[in-house]
C-alpha cells in the first residue's frame, strides 16, 4: 500500500501531546510506518507549504524546527495534467477546496494508494470516489 496523507493528518505529527488533538497517536504510528519504509508516501506539490502554513498559525515559535523535520520525511511528489484535472473535477463537483481534492486526485492516480484524512467533511462528500479513508478507520500494518 501507498499512502497519501493530507495536511489534516500531517499536522497531527507536530501536535502530539495536545489534549485537543484527537488521533495524534494514530497519525504518529502512520508516520513511523513510513519512516521505517513500510508505508511509502506520495504527496501533491503543495503538501509541505500547506502543512507549514498551518504550523505557522498554530505554533509559530516551533514552526521553523517543525518545517525542518517535515522536509526530512521522505515522499514522492506527483504533479501532472491528469492529476490536476481530476482535482479540479472533484473540487467542482463537491464544492470543496482544490488543495484538499488534489490529495485525493494523487491517490486516485497512484495505483495501490489511499488518501488518509482526518477531514470528515471532505470524506463524507467524496468517499464514493474510492481510495480514501478516515485516519480513525485506517488499519496500520
Amino acid at each position: 500500500m501507498i499512502a497519501v496523507v493530507d495536511a489534516s493528518v500531517a499536522v497531527k505529527w507536530f501536535l502530539y501531546g495536545r489534549t485537543d488533538e484527537q488521533q495524534a497517536d494514530l497519525a504518529l504510528r502512520l508516520l513511523e510506518q513510513s519512516v521505517r519504509g513500510f508505508l511509502p508516501l506520495v504527496q501533491p506539490p503543495h503538501f509541505v507549504a500547506e502543512v507549514a502554513a498551518v504550523l505557522a498559525r498554530l505554533k509559530s515559535t516551533d514552526a521553523p524546527d517543525d518545517l525542518i523535520d517535515l522536509l526530512e520525511i521522505r515522499h514522492r511528489t506527483l504533479a501532472n495534467l491528469e492529476t490536476y484535472a481530476t482535482a479540479l473535477d472533484l473540487a467542482t463537483r463537491y464544492q470543496h477546496h482544490l488543495f484538499d481534492t488534489l490529495y485525493h486526485a494523487v491517490a486516485l492516480h497512484t495505483p495501490g494508494a489511499v488518501l488518509i484524512t482526518a477531514d470528515e467533511r471532505y470524506y463524507s462528500k467524496a468517499r464514493s470516489e474510492g481510495q480514501i479513508t478516515l485516519l480513525a478507520d485506517f488499519k496500520l500494518l
